[in-house]
C-alpha cells in the first residue's frame, strides 16, 4: 500500500432537521391546538488524531464525508433526535487547512478531537410559536444547513527517531533490523520515495526518505524530505563506510553536507532553535563490513567524536554490533 501524506477532502457538517405543523386530536379536546415538536440539531463534525500514519489511504477512494442530519420534529410536541457527529480520524501529525479560508488546526497529540464545523440549528414546529394571541400558529421553521467546506490535510510525521543520511546510506535496511518493518531494499543508490515506519519497543522510527545536496531548494525529493523531519524528535545521521571509497575525507564530507542542507532550510523557514539543525542528534557509521582494516575503523570513529555527539560503529551482518547498538538506543530513547 503506498503511503499517503496529503489529501484534500470535501466536510460537511449536519442539516438541523426541519420544524412540522400538527394538531392534538384527540376525543375530548375539540380545541386541542398546536403540536408540532421542534427538530434536532444536525451533527457536528470533527477530527480526531490516531497513531497510525496509514490512516490517509483509507480516504483515497471517498473524500467526501458528512455528518448525520438532525430529525424532523413530531407530533404531540415530540423533539427531533440531534444527529450524531461525523469524526473523521486522522494520523497524529496532520495540518488540517480550510482552503477557503486559510485557517489551519494541527494534532499534536494522540486522541485529540478538534471541532471543525458546526451542525445546523434544528427548526421550530407550530407549538414554537404559540401564543396567548396566536392560539393557532400555522407556521413552522426548517432546519438550518451545516457548515461545509474544502480542507486539505497534510501530514508531517511524528517519529521519536528519524534516520537521516544520503542514498544507500543503510537507513532501510538498519529500520527493517531494528524494527518489524518490511521496507524495499536496493542493493544500488536506491532512494527511499517515501517515508517507511517501524516499532520498536513502542518508539516509532522512520527512515526517511534519502537527501540529495540542494533539497532545501527543492532538488531531487527536497522539501518533501525536510518536512517529514521537522517534527521528528531526535534524528539518526547515517553515514557509510563506502564513502571512503572516493577519499579519506569523504565520510565527514557528506556529513557536513546534509548538515548544511539542515541548516538552509532553518534559514529559510526562520526556525531558529525549534530549527531542523538544533535537534538531538546521534551518529551511526554503517557498513563497517565495508573496510577490511580496522585502523581505518578506529580513525574515522575518533574524526566523528570531534563533533561532540554519541557515535555508533554497526555492520549489519554482525550481531554483536546491531546488539549493542539496541541496547544503547533503548537507553537513549528513553530518556528523552
Amino acid at each position: 500500500m503506498a503511503f499517503i501524506d496529503e489529501i484534500n477532502i470535501y466536510a460537511e457538517a449536519g442539516r438541523g432537521g426541519d420544524g412540522v405543523v400538527r394538531w392534538r386530536q384527540e376525543k375530548f379536546v375539540p380545541k386541542g391546538g398546536p403540536s408540532g415538536g421542534d427538530a434536532g440539531r444536525g451533527g457536528d463534525f470533527y477530527v480526531l488524531a490516531v497513531r497510525d500514519v496509514h490512516i490517509l489511504s483509507k480516504y483515497k477512494a471517498k473524500k467526501s464525508f458528512v455528518a448525520e442530519r438532525g430529525e424532523d420534529g413530531g407530533n404531540k410536541n415530540l423533539h427531533g433526535k440531534n444527529g450524531e457527529d461525523f469524526v473523521l480520524e486522522l494520523p497524529l501529525g496532520s495540518i488540517i487547512t480550510n482552503l477557503a479560508t486559510d485557517e489551519t488546526w494541527q494534532l499534536t497529540e494522540e486522541g485529540q478531537k478538534i471541532q471543525l464545523l458546526k451542525g445546523g440549528y434544528g427548526g421550530f414546529g407550530n407549538e414554537h410559536f404559540k401564543s396567548s394571541i396566536n392560539t393557532t400558529p400555522k407556521e413552522s421553521r426548517p432546519g438550518q444547513e451545516g457548515e461545509n467546506g474544502n480542507f486539505k490535510i497534510e501530514l508531517e510525521l511524528f517519529a521519536d527517531i528519524g534516520l537521516i543520511g544520503l542514498p544507500n546510506a543503510g537507513k532501510t535496511s538498519l529500520l527493517n533490523t531494528l524494527t518489524n518493518a518490511d521496507a524495499k531494499v536496493g542493493d544500488y543508490a536506491f532512494t527511499t520515495l517515501d517515508p517507511n515506519l517501524g516499532d520498536f519497543y513502542g518508539y516509532i522510527i522512520a527512515d526517511i526518505p534519502g537527501i540529495i545536496e540542494g533539497a532545501s531548494e527543492g532538488r531531487g525529493l527536497g522539501v518533501k524530505f525536510l518536512r517529514h523531519i521537522k517534527r521528528t524528535k531526535m534524528l539518526a545521521h547515517l553515514i557509510s563506510f563506502e564513502n571512503l571509497a572516493t577519499s579519506r575525507a569523504g565520510m565527514m564530507k557528506v556529513y557536513k553536507e546534509i548538515r548544511k542542507e539542515l541548516s538552509r532550510y532553518d534559514k529559510k523557514l526562520n526556525l531558529g532553535d525549534d530549527g531542523l539543525s538544533e535537534k538531538k542528534e546521534i551518529i551511526i557509521l554503517t557498513k563497517s563490513d565495508a573496510i577490511t582494516d580496522e585502523k581505518i575503523i578506529k580513525k574515522q570513529i575518533e574524526i566523528f567524536k570531534k563533533v561532540n555527539k554519541k557515535v555508533f560503529t554497526i555492520s549489519l551482518f554482525d550481531d554483536k554490533t546491531v546488539k549493542k547498538f539496541q541496547d544503547e538506543l533503548s537507553k537513549i530513547l528513553k530518556k528523552q
